[in-house]
């Protein structure tokens, strides 16, 4: 197991320097001029020398791999620059944002995990019967409709017309989180509950439950000592991209409820080209990808034995 871990990170190391190289590329290219930008959106005029001072101070008169090297240098370190609007750390920045959208993270998925679960086993269970429609109806109107749309209708219900939550964060953390966590958990445990479903039936048609049932093994043991067993590998699957999803910041959500995690940073520092901002995103995205498609692939190898051996092979 441990010459497996190793082996995994060291190939994880190319693609998180690609990623930081391409997305430190792109933003370069994209066009415009940050410096440019920040004193156009401070309202106030310069002279081209002010301009090319800032830029020097900031390093962006520098060829473009010496900007990129320097920044690599200081992010491994724990240095990522100062922002350009702020005008302070941008790791002390990050840092201030990342409780707030590991919470929403955290309460998200807890949400989504007691809805999908228990309804995607129900439905395979009832299959082909008003309670399995019922619930596939109902999973596919919450999957089709985007995550604005469904703020925008929460926001109406138990906002506007109940008057129970507020519209947007306020100092009360615990009902400001309410309408945000909900956005979320209808999108993904419409989503999951399907593919729930789908796995849970699939394991229910198999040669070992008939032989347990034929057995007289009761189908509630059958369920959860066999199926779920055999079904972790999805549920598992649906965890990992649902945690590295929500932990890079759902933008759209954070933004239209002024949640004040890294999502909402995100957006904010792209409106104003603040590409230190930018980068510690971009950076913050791939290591949290990477962390959980590695920590997932550690599951798959302990609990599927075909991966462990597949492994061992290899």
């Amino acid at each position: 197991m441990t010459k497996y871990i190793l082996k995994r990170l060291l190939q994880l190391i190319p693609i998180l320097i690609g990623i930081t190289f391409l997305s430190f590329a792109m933003m370069r290219l994209a066009g415009g001029d940050a410096v440019t930008y920040m004193y156009e959106n401070a309202g106030s005029a310069v002279s081209q020398e002010v301009i090319d001072a800032t830029r020097k101070e900031y390093g962006l008169d520098k060829p473009f791999l010496v900007q990129y090297g320097k920044w690599f240098c200081g992010m491994i370190t724990g240095d990522m620059g100062k922002s350009y609007v702020s005008k302070r750390d941008v790791y002390d920045t990050f840092i201030e944002k990342l409780p707030s959208t590991i919470v929403l993270t955290v309460s998200s998925v807890v949400l989504t995990m007691l809805i999908a679960i228990p309804l995607g086993i129900y439905s395979a269970v009832r299959h082909n019967r008003w309670v399995d429609y019922l619930i596939r109806f109902f999973s596919f109107i919450g999957n089709s409709m985007p995550n604005f749309f469904a703020a925008l209708v929460l926001m109406y219900l138990f906002s506007i017309k109940l008057g129970w939550l507020p519209v947007i964060t306020t100092d009360n953390m615990a009902l400001s989180l309410v309408l945000p966590t909900l956005t979320l958990a209808i999108s993904m445990a419409s989503k999951y509950t399907r593919q729930v479903r789908t796995t849970v039936l699939e394991e229910l048609n198999k040669d070992y439950v008939t032989g347990a049932r034929a057995r007289g093994v009761r189908g509630s043991v059958i369920i959860w000592k066999n199926v779920m067993k055999s079904s972790m590998i999805t549920i598992i699957t649906l965890l990992a991209l649902s945690i590295g999803s929500l932990l890079g910041g759902t933008t759209i959500v954070e933004t239209i409820f002024m949640w004040d995690g890294v999502g909402k940073m995100a957006v904010d520092a792209i409106t104003m080209r603040d590409y230190p901002i930018i980068q510690a995103y971009v950076a913050w995205m791939a290591i949290i990808y990477v962390v959980v498609n590695l920590i997932t692939d550690i599951l798959y190898h302990y609990l599927d034995p075909r991966v462990r051996l597949g492994g061992d092979r290899t």
